[in-house]
Formats: structure tokens, C-alpha cells, sequence
């Protein structure tokens, strides 16, 4: 069976897409208990740098791949690679790595459906703030509820995946992505009212290394390539849908900015709550969750404004997830020739059927001896190694192959097509050639303990 590949219907599509593919959980939810749990601005720095450094190349190269090739991550290496099966086992790490983060992600945004209903009860109402935050404590713990908003989620996911990319993905990503922004901007500028919003920033922007915990350097890296969806074979699969007059470079920088801007205007909503009300910066995924119910039930109208914020937040989180569900279900598609309807169901059944550990961790009732023996829970256990080692190591992969597999004439006139920009070419490809790989290598050679600092 023959199937039609579809393209971006226009440039601020491909935009708000890509960077709602991270700019959803990966800012809003992750991102602040990351930097708090890694003592602040030195983890921030460490990010910064290698968003822009390490990450940006890579996610460059991840688009001419998929706009080279037209193909997903498996057969886009495989096409370019002249069949071969190694490095086709690339866009299958990728696959693997977006159907793990998936299925915890996906626990995460249940959280987020659970709140919006708590909120829409009034549950903050009468109870103290210690109260406040001990209600995520006992949904966190509650697995068959968490089990119930997961399945929920992923049916929204399905709804709106089967239909496409341009009824689909593109269509509802224009809603939803402006949307989280306004009411991001307007979080952000009651946050400099806080009385901890100074603190907050020195906590945000004066780096402290002293504070920088012993997995810290790898988590920066991680989270540069969270934020832009880099290793996961998203952005490949995204590149694919995109014209060859489309200038990748430019509108590549317009992503990753709006990436970083989010994720440091989240930390500036976030922390200056966490300070003014003596909350620890290093709460952990919980974070979100504990701190902003306590802010809106100090203010008038307290039930629209936590029920707007959860809505806007799952809408953000629908544009990370969606994103998740396209490479899996792209990649079935073009491998095993399936119809996309079928291909959605299918893989977002296997995504709840992996999901179930993540949504048990809390309450410990599924592997109980789990954390005794890895030192994680379940939940914790899959973020720690797809986000900190799988999507690093197909991100080394990817440089590799695009520097010392692929043709630079290719490279560069792929690079070149489109834009004014094409001076960048050179020295991009020298970074992802010799720069990037060195530096990833090495942090990963670091986390494994082969090399000391």
C-alpha cells in the first residue's frame, strides 16, 4: 500500500509545531524541578550553552535529514546510509526512546487532566498549604487513578494524531500554542510581584557550581536536547514534512529560542512562588503541581484561574505528546506499510500497556523492590535513562553520521537551500563534525565513570 506523505502547509505550522513538541511539559513541568533539583543558575548556564552550542547544530542536522530523505528516522537513515541496517538501528533507538517517554510523560499529563478537575471542585478550599501540597502526594500514590487519567490522555492524543498533519497536528498546534503563551506572559508578570521574585532570579542566573549535583553536567545536556526534541527522531520526522524552499537555519533559531524563553519564563513563574512561600526548590516532579495550587488559593477567583492554568497546561502538554505519538506512528507507518488510524491505535495501546509501571511507581504496589535495587522508582527510572543516556547517545550517533558518513557537498547545499544564511554552513558543519561529538562523548564517558574531571 502507497502511502501519501504529507508536508507543513505553511512556516509558522512547522514552528509552533516543533516547538510545541518541547515547549509543553519539557518547559513548564520539567524544566524548573530539573534546574531546582541541580542547585539553579549553574545548571541553567551549563543548559544555555549547550542549547545553543551542542543541541541547535544537532537539531539542524536532524532537519536535513528528514527533509533530504522525505522519510522518518528509520528509513531517513537507512535511505541516506544506502540501506544499511546499522544505521538504520538509529531511528529504531529513536522510536524506542519516544515510546518510553511517552508512556511516563503521558502519567504526567494525567496529573494535569486530574488537576484540572480537583480544581474545577475547589480543592484547595479550607486547607492549609501544607494540605495543598500533600494532595499531590496522595494522587501521585493512588495508582489506579493515575491508570484512569493516563488512558484518558492518550485517547486525546489518538483524536487528534489519526487525523493528520495538516487537520492534525499543524491545525491544532496554532490553537493551542499561542493560547499557553498569553497566559504565560500574564503568570510571568504577576510572578514579579511575589516578594521572592529577586531571589528567584539570583537562584535562576548567578551560577553557583558548589550547588551543582554529581549528575548535573549530563542532565544539562539531556534537557538542552529535551527542550528541543533532539535524539528522539521528532525532528527528523518533522524535517521530512517540510519543503525544500523552506529555510531551515532560520526558522530552526525561531524554535529553539522560543524553547529556551519558555523554559527560563517558566522558572520565573515557578521559583518566585516556591521563595515567597519558603517552598524547597528541590521538590522534584512534583514541583509544578505543589506550588502553583498554593499561589491560586490565595487569590480572588481562585477556581478560573488554577482550572485556565491546568487547561493551558494540558493544551501544552498535548503539543509534546502528539508530537511523541507522530514518530511512532509515522515511523510503523512507512516501515510496515500500516494505515495511520491503525497504526495510532495500535501503538498508543502498547504506550498504556508500557505506562502502567510509571502510573504504579508511587504507591509502590507494582515491583515493590524496584527503588530498593535501582535506586529509582519505575517512573524515575525511565526518565533517568531515556532522557540522560538514550537521547545523548543517538544525538552522538546522528552527529557521527551526518559528519563522517554523509557527503559535506550534500550537507551544505541542503543547508544552503532556502535562505540567505548559507555562510552558516561551514562552520556549522564544523561543529557538528568535531565539537559536538567531542562534547558529548565526553559527558557521557564522564556519567559512566571512564573519565574523571
Amino acid at each position: 500500500m502507497s502511502l501519501k506523505h504529507e508536508h507543513w502547509s505553511s512556516k509558522i505550522g512547522f514552528i509552533l509545531a516543533t516547538a510545541g513538541s518541547a515547549v509543553g511539559l519539557g518547559a513548564l513541568w520539567r524544566f524548573p524541578y530539573i534546574a531546582g533539583s541541580n542547585g539553579g543558575g549553574a545548571f541553567v548556564l551549563l543548559y544555555l550553552l549547550f542549547t545553543f552550542f551542542i543541541g541547535f547544530p544537532v537539531f539542524i542536522a536532524e532537519l536535513i535529514i528528514g527533509r533530504k530523505s522525505q522519510k522518518s528516522a528509520v528509513l531517513a537513515y537507512s535511505q541516506l546510509s544506502h540501506g544499511s541496517e546499522n544505521w538504520k538501528g538509529v531511528g529504531w533507538l529513536n522510536v524506542f526512546t519516544s515510546l518510553v517517554i511517552l508512556s511516563f510523560y503521558g502519567v504526567v499529563a494525567g496529573w494535569v487532566l486530574s488537576y484540572i478537575f480537583m480544581s474545577l471542585a475547589h480543592f484547595s478550599s479550607g486547607k492549609t498549604d501544607a494540605q495543598i501540597q500533600d494532595a499531590f502526594t496522595l494522587l501521585y500514590t493512588s495508582p489506579w487513578i493515575n491508570l484512569f487519567w493516563f488512558g484518558l490522555f492518550l485517547l486525546m492524543n489518538v483524536g487528534i494524531v489519526s487525523s493528520g498533519i495538516k487537520k492534525g497536528i499543524e491545525h491544532w498546534s496554532k490553537i493551542l500554542m499561542p493560547l499557553l503563551f498569553l497566559f504565560l506572559i500574564a503568570l510571568f508578570l504577576f510572578s514579579t510581584t511575589l516578594s521572592g521574585f529577586t531571589q528567584a532570579v539570583e537562584y535562576i542566573f548567578l551560577p553557583d557550581f558548589s550547588k551543582l549535583g554529581p549528575d548535573g553536567i549530563l542532565n544539562a545536556l539531556g534537557m538542552a536536547f529535551f527542550t528541543l526534541s533532539v535524539g528522539y527522531g521528532i525532528i527528523v520526522t518533522y524535517g521530512s514534512y517540510m519543503k525544500p524552499s523552506e529555510n531551515i537555519p532560520k526558522n530552526g533559531f525561531y524554535v529553539a529560542t522560543m524553547t529556551v524563553l519558555v523554559s527560563l519564563i517558566s522558572a520565573l513563574i515557578i521559583f518566585p512562588i516556591v521563595f515567597s512561600y519558603g517552598l524547597p526548590p528541590e521538590a522534584g516532579p512534583g514541583l509544578v503541581f505543589k506550588t502553583l495550587p498554593v499561589l491560586f488559593a490565595k487569590l480572588p477567583a481562585t477556581i478560573l484561574l488554577s482550572t485556565m492554568f491546568f487547561l493551558l497546561m494540558l493544551f501544552a502538554t498535548l503539543t509534546s505528546t502528539i508530537s511523541l505519538l507522530e514518530i511512532l506512528v509515522a515511523n510503523i507507518m512507512e516501515v510496515y506499510h500500516i494505515e495511520r488510524k491503525k497504526a495510532c491505535y495500535y501503538l498508543t495501546l502498547l504506550t498504556f500497556i508500557i505506562g502502567i509501571p510509571s502510573a504504579f511507581a508511587g504507591s509502590g504496589q507494582l515491583f515493590p523492590q524496584w527503588t530498593a535495587i535501582y535506586g529509582k522508582n519505575f517512573f524515575a527510572m525511565m526518565d533517568f535513562i531515556t532522557l540522560s543516556w538514550c537521547a545523548p547517545i543517538a544525538a552522538l550517533l546522528t552527529t557521527l553520521f551526518v559528519g563522517f558518513f554523509l557527503k559535506k557537498e550534500m550537507l551544505i547545499e541542503e543547508f544552503s537551500k532556502g535562505t540567505h544564511l548559507g555562510y552558516l554552513a561551514y562552520p556549522w558543519y564544523f561543529v557538528v563534525k568535531y565539537i559536538a561529538p567531542l562534547v558529548v562523548l565526553f559527558i557521557i564517558l564522564h556519567e559512566a565513570g571512564l573519565i574523571r574531571i
